[in-house]
């Protein structure tokens, strides 16, 4: 765990074709081209990151969980998770891309490590090939980026349909719960609001949320409000009050019930 204030803000910013809203790169030009203190220091971004690590083993830290990864394993971390690089002597391709550049979406609601089949990965790998082969094409001949747009996408549906890749993908209904919770997380925690901007009764979106996860949508919704909680008490230097305050407690007092009952532990015990 980092100490306080350790983190670090990154926007998507391409070197080759500034105005390209993808890179394909290997992790070890990344390494090469960030400093000691940045390869070693937690960040958070506002674009996708994926991953497919090809050699060699190494940890690579995701919202205080460490992701053990080897040949075969790959990470996806959607804008706003905590990430600390791959360490150790892993050797990954890397796509990153801002959340507008390819034709879908994957959700930001997944998992992020998923481990590719073994008959499938001569397929993924020869798909990430095909996706920097057009990446390099593009930056010589300033082409339109229609083709490297459907080539991430494809990447992205191998990668949406792998075993166990999304909770309750292909239920819109709970899709669009999810993309009212990230809005509205740290300014409500009442599900009777959540289900009345979507459209539905709060039974019907407790059945939507057990469905999909195996549990309630008060549950999801607290989930979620701790996750940051614990983002900020970790990576920022804000005090346990204005963490609370900032999540939507109106008194610091109801911030440190609330984290306790949710994680056994007080705001500043999980700090330390």
């Amino acid at each position: 765990m980092v100490r306080s204030g350790q983190v670090a803000q990154f926007g998507f910013s391409n070197p080759d074709r500034g105005q390209l809203g993808l890179e394909a790169l290997d992790l070890g030009v990344l390494r090469r081209r960030l400093t000691e203190d940045t390869l070693t220091k937690v960040h958070r971004t506002d674009f996708h990151q994926l991953f497919l690590f090809t050699a060699g083993t190494g940890t690579t830290m995701v919202d205080f969980v460490d992701h053990p990864c080897s040949p075969g394993t790959l990470l996806h971390v959607s804008p706003g998770r905590v990430l600390r690089l791959p360490t150790g002597a892993a050797e990954a391709f890397m796509v990153l891309f801002t959340p507008a550049f390819p034709p879908l979406a994957l959700s930001p609601f997944g998992p992020v490590r998923h481990l590719v089949p073994k008959a499938e990965l001569a397929v993924f790998s020869r798909a990430v090939q095909e996706l920097r082969q057009e990446y390099r094409r593009n930056l010589l001949t300033n082409e339109p980026v229609d083709l490297l747009r459907q080539l991430l996408g494809a990447l992205l549906l191998r990668v949406a349909r792998l075993p166990g890749s999304v909770a309750g993908q292909g239920d819109a209904r709970f899709e669009r719960f999810q993309q009212e919770l990230e809005r509205s997380f740290a300014s409500t925690r009442n599900a009777a609001e959540y289900a009345a901007r979507i459209g539905y009764s709060t039974r019907s979106l407790n059945r939507i949320c057990l469905a999909a996860t195996g549990r309630s949508a008060k549950a999801l919704i607290d989930a979620r409000v701790t996750l940051e909680a614990k983002r900020l008490l970790v990576h920022t230097d804000l005090s346990s009050a204005a963490i609370g305050h900032r999540l939507g407690f109106s008194e610091a007092t109801n911030f440190t019930k609330f984290f306790a009952r949710e994680t056994g532990v007080s705001p500043g015990a999980f700090r330390e």
